[in-house]
Order: C-alpha cells, then sequence, then structure tokens
C-alpha cells in the first residue's frame, strides 16, 4: 500500500472533463455559427426583396383607414416581406380589408 500510486486508469480527471466539455461546446458552437451564416446567405440570394407596398392611404382615396386596420396592413406586410403571402394575396387581403 505504501508508494501505491492512487489514478483512475482509462478515465479523465475532473480537468480532463472539463477541457473535453469546453472543446466540444466550441466546436458545436463554431459549426451552428457557421451553420446559421449560410442559411442566412442562402435564404438572402434565393428571395429578392419584395417591393415596398404602396401607402394605405394612397390606395384607396377618400377613405381614411382606423388604427385597426392600419395594424392588420402592417401585418400583411410583414407576412408578404417574410414569403408567407405571395404578391396576388398580398394585394387580394389587402382589397379586402380595405373595403369592409
Amino acid at each position: 500500500m505504501i508508494g501505491r500510486r492512487l489514478s483512475r486508469s482509462g478515465r479523465p480527471g475532473l480537468i480532463g472533463t472539463a477541457a473535453r466539455t469546453a472543446v466540444i461546446a466550441g466546436t458545436a458552437t463554431s459549426v451552428s455559427s457557421r451553420v446559421a451564416a449560410r442559411h442566412q446567405q442562402a435564404t438572402a440570394q434565393a428571395a429578392p426583396a419584395p417591393p415596398s407596398p404602396a401607402p394605405a392611404s394612397q390606395a384607396v382615396p377618400g377613405a381614411a383607414p382606423n388604427d385597426q386596420t392600419l395594424t392588420q396592413l402592417e401585418r400583411l406586410v410583414e407576412l408578404r416581406q417574410s414569403g408567407m403571402l405571395t404578391d396576388d394575396e398580398f394585394t387580394a387581403a389587402k382589397q379586402r380589408l380595405l373595403t369592409s
């Protein structure tokens, strides 16, 4: 017993485990950042910027839209810019909203 080493054979200690975890976390963060950047670049190239919509006051002359209508129009613009609505769907929804 005297002079016998107390070591764990085959398993890393606390410092080794912490170092390995830090390396794995750093690698995962780096890869995740690169994947996100590639995705953002691909979507920016694939979808051209939609033309800016005409202001609501020009869409229907003489009509004064209320706050709720403006909020719904802004939501439609956001949906179109995010690609959830096509230009035709946006135009149809805007006409329905402004004529009601």
